[in-house]
């Protein structure tokens, strides 16, 4: 048996075929060494048959002994003890009943995930607002691509990650990357930058020289590396640049964007020289990539979350969009802006109900039109929709606090290692009645539950997904799940029997989907024209793929989407008082990833070869700082700030500025580098601040206290 199908992590969503091997039994009784199925890398534009090393080991999780094939439920002992899935799904009925008698529905919360398939974001959307009748739903999307999103939608007045298909970018001969590392985050991406890198116009802004970074090595272009936190600072230098030495293309501003007088105003205060004392980027280098942006025939501009994840996160984005705009880039044959969606299901987990201010096809909850339409799909009144919820930050933040969250769902998310703040959300979690948590694994937040069920992975389920272009594709079965595990839709459609709603939950993953279109219908992002007979097809379907017309691979090209056509130029500027200024034994924290591990680890740090190459956090220090505070490499060092600490150990490289202490966020317990991390909000957007953290590094005197 073969299934044509896509990697189970990032948002490039590489191509890929499963085979099934001689121990392609049920996972619960396989080797771990002996995954059930083979990977083949896929011909497909995003990836090209290429794949990365978290690609290539991703079926040696389905036979990991990690695997969870039993409901658990916590016992008078304290321990998580197996159990029947009638007993387990009765006791999380009868104490959510419970909970919302005592408390009201709105203590009952739901978290999900940007890499659920739509089928389940959908139905989980749908089973908060319908079922538990609570408006406290958020999801991990939050902390990933709602910077870019507000300034998306307040530009454009849409939100797709990539306007235009991945494959674009091949032609270009410059491209501005801002706070990426694709080639480790990413690594088939890098394949597509070739064209620019050939032309000398690869630009990459980052505190660290990364992976990326390197690529501009030997004259393919120009690693820019300015202090942590002053991104937007320098977009409005370049935008001040582009301004001042004319080179706005005026024809393109005047017909397809308003509010350029007040842009005007807001950068004119921020010259090169200016620029230079706040960010450390030379003035000459600021002029250099005004000029060269303007001067090519195929630019484009990309942002990630090393620029968005920060309290003025949407500002910052806002900023890049804004330079895009006056060098008439979005939209332009051959060029544009975009943002680089993280997570697998990034792009669709946010368009179709997790959001709390969201309903499908990216209908605000707030508008009449859009409740009424959605109602109608759902067979209820509007009014039996709840209004709009909180933030996944104010929502954690209530949790077990009176008029908070008593009780909450968790379905693909990883609170206790992703989430700012994380000693605060750990004790916000010991104050719950009720944590439910639906993994494959016991991750460190299934850990803390009162109830563990265990679901499908990806290569047991079928359903889509919506890449990092807004391209709609399909996931497919290759396998049979474990007994004991069950797919969530399944677990939904139990849920809300034993708790009373008549609502309607499917099963089925295509039944779910043909829901999915209709309630979508009309909305931004429209998928009523997609369905799966057509992505079996081999058919590419981009949002909006209205019914009876055609899919959009490229946004922009007439008319923006607010309703007059044109895009915003917001003016924006650096808040006074944004984050407290470093002291002079006090380095500047960065956080990001590794190219063998994902997100919170959970899947990763399971697979041999993969913790094998990482086995743990390292603190990435300049060896002039670390000689000044005594450190030498691979000494365990202790990472710190009033809100935690790191125990781990050190790495020496030159690849990161004096200011500046590197850790990767994928592992748990005192190595978690959000032990450290702000939950200080971008007001727009609630970002929280994540990239920009003040720490103080210390030499640990014992060895043994570094794991």
């Amino acid at each position: 048996m073969a299934a044509d199908t896509h990697c189970p992590y990032c948002a490039l969503q590489c191509a890929m075929t499963l085979t099934a091997t001689d121990a392609s039994a049920p996972a619960s009784t396989t080797d771990a060494t002996s995954p059930p199925v083979a990977v083949a890398g896929r011909d497909f534009p995003t990836n090209r048959g290429g794949l990365c090393k978290k690609g290539w080991t991703s079926a040696e999780l389905l036979a990991s002994p990690s695997r969870l094939t039993a409901p658990l439920v916590r016992g008078a002992d304290g321990a998580l003890n197996e159990t029947t899935w009638d007993a387990a799904l009765g006791l999380v009925a009868d104490r959510l009943r419970g909970i919302r008698s005592e408390h009201g529905a709105d203590a009952v919360g739901v978290f999900g995930g940007g890499g659920l398939t739509n089928e389940k974001a959908y139905l989980l959307g749908k089973f908060a607002r319908l079922a538990l009748g609570t408006s406290r739903i958020d999801y991990n999307g939050r902390y990933c691509m709602s910077s870019a999103a507000a300034a998306g939608n307040r530009a454009f007045g849409i939100d797709r990650g990539l306007p235009f298909p991945l494959t674009d970018l091949d032609d270009a001969d410059t491209i501005l990357l801002l706070g990426t590392n694709v080639a480790e985050t990413m690594p088939p991406f890098i394949g597509h930058l070739a064209g620019a890198q050939e032309a000398g116009g690869l630009v990459v802004v980052d505190p660290r020289r990364t992976a990326t970074a390197r690529l501009t090595d030997d004259g393919r272009g120009l690693h820019v590396q300015p202090a942590p936190g002053t991104d937007l600072v320098l977009l409005l230098g370049v935008a001040h640049v582009v301004i001042a030495e004319r080179l706005v293309d005026e024809a393109y501003v005047s017909a397809r964007t308003t509010g350029l007088a007040r842009l005007r105003r807001g950068v004119a205060q921020w010259w090169p020289e200016r620029v230079q004392s706040a960010t450390g980027v030379p003035a000459a280098t600021v002029r250099a990539i005004a000029r060269r942006l303007a001067a090519s025939d195929r630019a484009y501009i990309l942002t990630g979350r090393g620029v968005e994840q920060h309290v003025d996160g949407t500002d910052t984005a806002t900023a890049a969009i804004n330079l895009a705009l006056l060098l008439g880039l979005p939209g332009r044959p051959g060029s544009g802006y975009g943002t680089l969606t993280g997570q697998g299901n990034g792009q669709g987990g946010r368009e179709h109900g997790q959001k709390c201010d969201q309903l499908p096809g990216y209908r605000k909850i707030t508008d009449p039109v859009a409740r009424a339409h959605v109602a109608r799909v759902w067979g209820v009144d509007a009014s039996a929709i709840p209004g709009p919820g909180v933030p996944a930050i104010e929502l954690l933040g209530s949790l077990g606090r009176p008029g908070g969250v008593r009780a909450l769902l968790v379905h693909g998310s990883n609170l206790v290692v992703s989430s700012p703040n994380v000693a605060d959300v750990r004790r916000g979690i010991e104050r719950l009645d009720l944590l439910v948590v639906c993994d494959f694994v016991l991750s460190e937040t299934a850990a803390l539950a009162d109830v563990v069920l265990p679901v499908l992975q990806w290569a047991e389920e079928e359903g889509t997904m919506t890449n990092l272009e807004g391209r709609v594709i399909r996931r497919r079965r290759a396998l049979a799940p474990p007994a004991g595990a069950r797919d969530e839709l399944w677990i939904l459609h139990e849920l809300a029997r034993r708790l009373g709603s008549t609502a309607r939950f499917d099963t089925d993953p295509e039944a779910v989907f043909e829901e999915l279109r209709l309630a979508s219908e009309g909305g931004i992002a429209d998928y009523s024209g997609i369905d799966y007979a057509l992505l079996d097809s081999g058919a590419e379907a981009f949002w909006p793929y209205p019914r009876g017309g055609d899919g959009t691979p490229r946004l922009f090209a007439e008319r923006f989407h607010h309703d007059d056509g044109l895009a915003r130029l917001v003016a924006v500027a650096p808040r006074t008082g944004a984050r407290p200024a470093p002291s002079p034994d006090e380095l500047t924290l960065v956080t990001g990833r590794l190219l063998e591990h994902y997100q919170s680890g959970a899947q990763t740090r399971r697979v041999a070869e993969l913790l094998d190459a990482q086995p743990e956090a390292r603190a990435a220090l300049h060896p002039a700082t670390a000689a000044r505070l005594g450190i030498a490499d691979d000494e365990p060092v202790e990472v710190g700030n009033e809100r935690g600490t790191v125990r781990c150990r050190a790495r020496l490289t030159t690849d990161i500025r004096t200011d500046t202490v590197f850790l990767p966020f994928h592992y748990g317990e005192e190595q978690a580098a959000n032990l450290l991390t702000s939950d200080a909000v971008d007001p727009i957007s609630s970002m929280p601040e994540f990239k920009a953290n003040l720490v103080r590094v210390t030499r640990l005197v014992e060895a043994g206290a570094a794991s």
